[in-house]
Parts: C-alpha cells; structure tokens; sequence
C-alpha cells in the first residue's frame, strides 16, 4: 500500500518514493514541504522498501530509497547520489525468534524483501553460521514480520528499522545481528538504504538533488522540532522515544556524505555478494555519480 503525501504536487514535481519511517521523514522534511529555496519540487509517495526497490528495477520514480543489494539491477538506468540513505555502526538487521538460541536449520524466515540489504546479509551471514541451510523464506512487509514470529506463523524473522527498539515487547529474542557479522568481518560500515535518480535527470539536475538532500538533512539536524509532526504522522512506531533512537542511529554523518569509508563499504558488500552469486558484479565506475 502506497500514500501520496498531503503536501500538494506540481506538474513540473519530481516523483519520488520513500518509507514512512523516522529517518527518511526527518531527512526529507524540509525538502518535502518546500523550505529549501531554489531545491526542485517534490511528489513524494510513501511505500515499503520491497516496494521501492520493485519500482526501480521499473523505472517509473524519479527517485527513489531502495536497498544498496538492488543497485547492481539498476544503475544502468539510476545513479546513487552520495547522500541521503542509511549507513552506519551499530545498526544492522537481526534476526528474532520465540525460542532463545533456535537452530535456523530447515527453518522457515520472514524478510522484509528478497532485493533487500537485509537478506543480502542474512544470506552471508547464513552461509557461514547455518551450514544446513534455513528452509523456506517468505517476503512479509517490515511490520508485519514481528507479529508473524510472535504468532507462531513463521520460524524467525529477518527485521530493520524501529524493530531493533521494540522486538522485547513481542516476546521476542535476537539471535543474531547482521551488523555485528558484517562488521567483525570486514571494518566496514553497514550499507543499508541508498538514494538513487534517474541518470536520464542529467548531471545538472543530479548534481541539484544532491545538493538538495544535503541541505535538507543539515535543516533537520538545525531545528529537529521541526520536522517531528512529519516524523510522528508517518511512523510505524508513534513512540517519540522511539522514533528519536531510530533517527540517531540511522542519520549519521554518512546521510550527509558518504565519503571514502561509505563508498568503501558500498563496494565491499556488493563485490563480496558478487563473488557468493548472489547479485551481478558492477562495471567499472557503476558508483561514480555525474
């Protein structure tokens, strides 16, 4: 289910999708609602990153939040633009059950998209530590997923965002943290969700969304009162406390910029899911923006 935003569009608005939750309202809000002068004109709609990610591969959004796993299918048509998303320590996905210490072996797991960044490093992370292999996944929106291992509907599951706050208070217990494989194992920071445009755009105008989405996350990070009705109206999770933790923990330094390190880790985690064959590898320069 997808929600256009109540801030009215025009025609000449660019189209762009991204999720409900608190760092993706916090970092377009200012943007979104026209308080950046001179920044191009924004119909957002609101949708899961499964969703997201789909659209992509379809070309039908300007621009989009999607999962870094899915870039290697669409950077031919989009380019990452080197703010915005989701990067950083201590933020990985988990993995939740009923029982504490359950033998994934054969199991069945809910994830939020199979083109997700999460399964990306479930799956190499499983490769290592679940050598019999888990049985059946099923693709479940982000929310639902909790309440479906709760309920009994499903083994384990695979959960991002907010989840990481609130998974005790479905009776759940971690049994794994993607993160903290992905960053004993390489140094690296965990690459999550990314911002991408469409290439057809041009250099002026990618340069302009860049620009653009920088400016907006400096304005929320100026005066975060401001964006929290934004934040608040939108969130799956409508406690402030944990609405506040979600955006400490996903707008870092590296929403403003990647930089070398996010760049690193970017090409660290497709190049490693390259060589499993679990994506295509990219081209020369695929991460370059114009």
């Amino acid at each position: 289910m997808t929600t256009p935003d109540e801030a009215p569009a025009t025609g000449d608005a660019l189209r762009i999708a991204y999720s409900p939750c608190p760092n993706d309202t916090f970092v377009f809000d200012a943007w979104a609602h026209g308080r950046l002068p001179g920044a191009p004109a924004l119909d957002v709609t609101f949708a899961d990153i499964d969703l997201t990610n789909g659209w992509a591969r379809q070309g039908t959004y300007d621009v989009l939040k999607v999962s870094y796993a899915v870039l290697p299918w669409v950077l031919d048509e989009y380019a990452l633009l080197p703010c915005g998303g989701a990067l950083g320590r201590g933020c990985g996905p988990l993995v939740l059950s009923r029982e504490p210490g359950l033998d994934l072996t054969g199991r069945t797991v809910a994830v939020p998209s199979e083109r997700s960044t999460a399964y990306l490093l479930f799956r190499l992370w499983a490769a290592e530590r679940v050598p019999g292999g888990v049985g059946r996944v099923v693709v479940l929106p982000f929310d639902e997923i909790m309440p479906a291992v709760r309920d009994g509907k499903v083994d384990a599951g695979l959960v991002i965002h907010e989840a990481r706050f609130t998974y005790q208070a479905y009776g759940l217990h971690r049994l794994a943290d993607m993160g903290e494989h992905w960053e004993s194992t390489t140094g690296l920071p965990i690459p999550l969700g990314a911002i991408i445009a469409r290439r057809s755009l041009g250099a002026p105008l990618l340069a302009r969304l860049a620009d653009a989405t920088r400016a907006s996350v400096r304005a929320a990070w100026d005066d975060p009162e401001v964006s929290r009705p934004y934040v608040l109206a939108h969130a799956q999770e409508m406690d402030p406390a944990v609405a506040d933790q979600h955006i400490g923990l996903y707008v870092n330094e590296f929403t403003a910029d990647l930089g070398d390190e996010g760049y690193a880790a970017v090409r660290g985690l497709l190049t490693r899911a390259a060589a499993e064959g679990l994506v295509p590898p990219l081209g020369p320069g695929a991460l370059a923006f114009p």
